[in-house]
């Protein structure tokens, strides 16, 4: 069971697009260090590109400049994709991101090249904006794949920062583009890395 049972439609564009909706599949069995919020497991990068899509409806408000929602969601749901093959960095992993942008290189070499040329170089370059974060559209994505662990993590008792012995200088500079981006979301940020110091979760 499995790609090797699928049978093709007789158009090889349309049979490259049903493979590839089909490998994509394999992002829910690509764990992150986050817990859910009832604490019962650790969520998938499937789940995580889908809450931050959610959240990009919501937060456009506090951005400094106004970024197209249409793009960050997209942006969102394709920025974790190369992970089927490259694996989940943690962020605070020093050696882990050494090779994490050519273990990506590759993965986004091999997987975008699965799609019909136009739609795996679409993909690609929203994948490469959201990296580089120099775009309204591609700050605002980032600034939500930084937020949504953060709250997780206020709500497990700092449970990945506490496994991982995070400092908080270590958060803070990962959400240097909430601070720039979405200053009075980076306020509530403070207030909870206060709280997390004073509990014990972050050093």
């Amino acid at each position: 069971m499995g790609i090797e049972d699928f049978l093709s439609s007789g158009n090889i564009r349309l049979d490259q697009q049903l493979k590839f909706t089909a490998e994509i599949d394999k992002m829910t069995s690509v764990y992150r260090r986050t817990l859910l919020v009832d604490g019962s497991r650790r969520e998938n990068d499937a789940e995580h590109s889908w809450h931050i899509a959610v959240m990009a409806l919501l937060f456009k408000e506090y951005c400094v400049e106004e970024p197209s929602v249409e793009r960050a969601i997209k942006m969102c749901v394709v920025h974790d994709l190369i992970e089927i093959y490259a694996g989940d960095t943690f962020a605070y992993d020093v050696k882990g991101n050494m090779d994490k942008a050519a273990r990506e290189q590759e993965a986004a070499d091999r997987l975008f090249a699965q799609l019909p040329q136009e739609q795996g170089e679409e993909i690609r370059a929203l994948w490469e904006e959201f990296d580089s974060m120099a775009t309204p559209d591609a700050k605002y994505a980032a600034c939500l794949d930084r937020i949504q662990p953060l709250l997780h993590n206020t709500l497990t008792e700092g449970h990945t920062w506490r496994d991982n012995a995070a400092v908080r200088a270590q958060v803070e500079a990962r959400n240097q583009v909430v601070k720039e981006f979405m200053p009075e979301v980076f306020e509530w940020i403070l207030k909870n890395l206060d709280r997390g110091e004073q509990r014990g979760w972050l050093k």
